[in-house]
C-alpha cells in the first residue's frame, strides 16, 4: 500500500503505537546497563522540533552508589561526533560565499599540500572529499598519535613523506587526519580565526548549546558521567591536541537534541538554509562491503533500514561511546550517549529504529489529513475534460474543501468507486494539492495497463485565471504532464 513513505504531519498525543515503541526503547536501553563496563546511558528521541522521549539510566559515577543519577544535562565526551562541526563550518562558509566551491582542492587554501600516491592518479583532495571519508588520507599522520601537540604547518610538512591509502574519491577510508586538516586550514585561511573560536561563535552560541565545547575544565569534569573501560577502570580525560576537531568535544543529550532539530530544518535559529542542509544530508558514495557503512556522506555513515536512509555519526573514545542519527524522511532523530563500553553484540541504534520507524509510519498513516478549504469554491466547481477522453467533476463540501471525481465510460467500468475521487487542498492563488485521505494501492490495474496512484499523490493543480463570469476555464497538472484540462458547460451524456 501507498504512500510508501508517509508524509510527516503534526501528531496529537497520546498515540498508543508510539507509546508502545518508546516503551521498547526504554526497556532496551535500561537492560543494556552494566554496572562494570557500561554504567550510564542517556538517550533522546526527537521528532521535528520537539522531544518525543528522553531516558537516562545509571549514575554519574557507576562505582559510587551515592552518586547522583544522570539526566539530559549530564556531560559526556562525544568523540567523533565532533566531526560534524568542521563539516558545518565548511557548509556555512560555502553558503555565505566565502568558500567558492565544495569541489575546491584543499591545496587552494594551504601551500605545499602534497602526499605520495604511487599507485594512483593525481586526483584533488577537494573539500567535500575531506569531509566525507573519501580523501584517501591515512587515519592519522605517520609517527603521531591522537595526542599529538603539533601545528598545521608541521602536519603539512609531515604529510609530504606519507602515502595515500586510496585515490581520493574512489574508496571509503576513515581518516581523523582529513577532518583535522580541513578544520584548521579552512578556519585560518577562510574565516581568519581559530577553529574552536569559529565553532563557538557560529554554531554553539546561535543554537544555545551552552554545555558543549572542547576544553574539559574542572567545572565541566564535575558534571560529566565518568567514562570507564570494560574492566570498570576509569578512562583518562586526555586532550587530543591538534586532532581536536576529529574527536575532542563534549556535550549533553539536551544540547545535541538542539543540533538534531537544526539538522532536520526545524530549529527556530537555523545555522544552514534548507537547500544547504539537504546537500549536507545527501549520501555521496557507496562504500565497499569491507567498510562499516553502506554509504558515506559529509560526515555521515549511511545505512538503509526498513527502506529509509539512516544518516548517522558514531564516535568512540576511551571510556565513552556516542551516536547521533537522523531519518530525514520521517523528521526523526536520535541521540545516544554512553559512559563505558558499548555492547559488542548488538547495534543499539538500529534496534531503536526497528521499533521507532514502524511506529512513526503507523502514526503518520493514521493521522487525519489536514485539508485546507479555498476562500471561494465557486470559480472551481463544475465539469472538465481532458481531450474528451477523461472527465472530471469538481465539487465543494460544506467547509469549502474541493474534491475531484473522475468519471466516464472507461472509469465507471474499470476503476473502483473509492479511487475515483481525490481531495484538493488549497495552497495559494489558484493552486491546490492532491491529498489522499487514506492508504491506497500504489498501482491500479485498468484493463491491461497499470495506473500509478502513487504518482498522483501530492500533485499540484494549477487553475487558470478566472474568466469574465468569475470561473476558472481549466487547469494543468504539470507533474503528470497533463495540460489544457478545459471546462465544459454541463455533465456529458454517454451513449451505450
Amino acid at each position: 500500500m501507498c504512500p510508501r513513505f508517509p508524509e510527516p504531519v503534526p501528531l496529537e498525543h497520546p498515540i498508543p503505537v508510539l507509546i508502545e515503541a518508546l516503551d521498547k526503547v526504554d526497556a532496551l536501553l535500561r537492560t543494556s546497563i552494566d554496572a562494570t563496563k557500561l554504567p550510564a546511558i542517556s538517550a533522546i528521541v526527537i521528532f521535528n522540533d520537539s522531544v518525543l522521549w528522553n531516558g537516562n539510566f545509571g549514575r554519574r559515577n557507576g562505582s559510587d552508589p551515592t552518586s547522583p543519577p544522570i539526566n539530559e544535562y549530564t556531560i559526556y565526551r562525544i568523540a567523533s561526533l565532533s566531526k560534524i562541526f568542521p563539516t558545518l563550518m565548511l557548509y556555512k562558509l560555502w553558503e555565505d560565499g566565502k568558500v567558492g566551491s565544495l569541489d575546491d582542492p584543499l591545496g587552494k587554501y594551504v601551500k605545499n599540500f602534497t602526499i605520495k600516491n604511487p599507485l594512483g592518479e593525481r586526483r584533488n583532495h577537494d573539500l567535500k572529499r575531506m569531509a566525507s571519508q573519501l580523501s584517501g588520507l591515512p587515519r592519522r599522520l605517520r609517527a603521531t598519535s591522537l595526542l599529538w601537540k603539533g601545528n598545521t604547518q608541521a602536519a603539512v610538512d609531515l604529510l609530504q613523506d606519507d602515502v595515500l591509502v586510496a585515490d581520493p574519491g574512489t574508496k571509503c577510508h576513515y581518516s581523523n587526519l582529513a577532518f583535522s586538516l580541513l578544520a584548521h586550514i579552512v578556519a585560518k585561511k577562510v574565516a581568519d580565526m581559530d577553529y574552536q573560536q569559529w565553532v563557538s561563535e557560529n554554531i554553539l552560541q546561535p543554537l544555545g548549546m551552552e554545555d558543549t565545547g572542547f576544553e574539559i575544565t574542572s567545572q565541566i569534569e564535575k558534571r560529566m558521567a565518568i567514562g570507564v573501560y570494560s574492566s570498570g577502570y576509569p578512562a583518562p580525560l586526555y586532550d587530543l591536541g591538534w586532532y581536536s576537531p576529529s574527536g575532542q568535544m563534549y556535550s549533553t543529550p539536551a544540547d545535541l537534541a538542539k543540533l538534531v532539530m537544526m539538522l532536520l530544518g526545524a530549529y527556530y535559529h537555523p545555522v544552514l538554509q534548507p537547500d544547504t542542509l539537504k546537500t549536507m544530508l545527501t549520501p555521496l558514495f557507496r562504500c565497499e562491503n569491507s567498510y562499516f557503512a553502506e554509504q558515506t556522506g559529509t560526515p555521515w555513515e549511511v545505512n538503509e533500514q526498513l527502506g529509509y536512509d539512516i544518516i548517522r555519526k558514531d564516535g568512540d573514545l576511551d571510556g565513552y561511546s556516542a551516536s547521533i542519527s537522523l531519518v530525514p524522511r520521517l523528521k526523526l532523530g536520535l541521540v545516544i550517549l554512553m559512559a563505558g563500553t558499548k555492547p559488542e553484540d548488538e547495534d543499539l541504534v538500529a534496534k531503536v529504529y526497528s521499533s521507532l520507524i514502524l511506529a512513526m509510519e503507523s502514526a503518520f498513516r493514521d493521522a487525519p489529513r489536514v485539508l485546507i478549504p479555498t476562500p471561494d469554491p465557486v470559480p472551481y466547481i463544475g465539469y472538465f475534460t481532458y481531450s474528451n477522453i477523461t472527465f472530471y467533476e469538481i465539487k465543494a463540501d460544506a467547509d469549502g474543501v474541493l474534491s475531484l471525481e473522475q468519471f466516464g465510460p472507461q472509469v465507471d467500468t474499470m476503476v473502483p468507486m473509492k479511487y475515483r475521487s481525490l481531495k484538493l487542498s488549497y495552497l495559494q492563488d489558484r493552486v491546490f494539492r492532491v491529498v489522499f485521505e487514506k492508504e491506497y494501492p500504489c498501482q491500479l490495474k485498468v484493463n491491461a495497463a497499470w495506473v500509478s496512484l502513487e504518482s498522483q499523490d501530492g500533485q499540484l493543480f494549477n487553475f487558470y485565471i478566472f474568466n469574465k463570469k468569475g470561473l476558472s476555464p481549466g487547469f494543468d497538472v504539470p507533474g503528470l504532464n497533463t495540460y489544457n484540462v478545459t471546462r465544459i458547460p454541463h455533465k456529458p451524456i454517454f451513449s451505450g
